[in-house]
């Protein structure tokens, strides 16, 4: 199945029928090639969907054609520009500059991982642009795309290692 969604920076991901609202970076969206670790913006593009990460003791593994893959309190994302981990999954403690992935909030209990920034990874212009769950507001994110817990596991229903996530104006 060869499926895609499109995440507008007006906040609404459409896409196979489906229609949700959505959250983008807390600095708006910006060119794929112009993007830099940090700046709080999400990067224009489609990104395939590589693998779902969900949290055991919070959530079930989702229904998906995508890999899905349980979290471990030791589980990290390499944010460290120049190390060579970077935009890469670690193993935690990590000595560098990293995203914890078991948090207390509830925005990583699910997770996609996108294909942004990873063959290979470009030292500096982003790591850890995910698809993960939104806040009770749908507050801007660091650069990920969030949406509704029911949103997004119906949108992964649709998914395979096919699927690609537009962010578009």
């Amino acid at each position: 199945m060869n499926t895609s969604f499109r995440a507008h920076s007006d906040g609404r991901l459409v896409g196979e029928g489906l229609a949700f609202r959505c959250a983008l970076g807390r600095e708006g969206v910006t060119g794929a090639e112009i993007k830099r670790e940090g700046d709080g913006k999400s990067p224009l593009g489609a990104w395939p969907m590589r693998r779902v990460f969900y949290r055991p003791d919070r959530v079930a593994p989702p229904d998906t054609g995508l890999e899905t893959v349980p979290l471990a309190p030791h589980d990290g994302w390499c944010d460290a520009p120049g190390d060579p981990l970077y935009n890469r999954p670690v193993t935690l403690p990590c000595p560098v500059s990293h995203e914890r992935l078991w948090r207390d909030d509830h925005a990583y209990d699910l997770i996609v991982e996108l294909g942004y920034n990873d063959d290979p990874p470009v030292d500096g212009r982003g790591s850890a642009i995910f698809l993960h769950l939104a806040g009770p507001e749908y507050s801007g994110t660091a650069g990920c795309v969030a949406l509704g817990e029911q949103d997004l596991l119906a949108m992964l229903r649709l998914c395979s290692c096919e699927t690609r996530l537009e962010i578009a104006l």
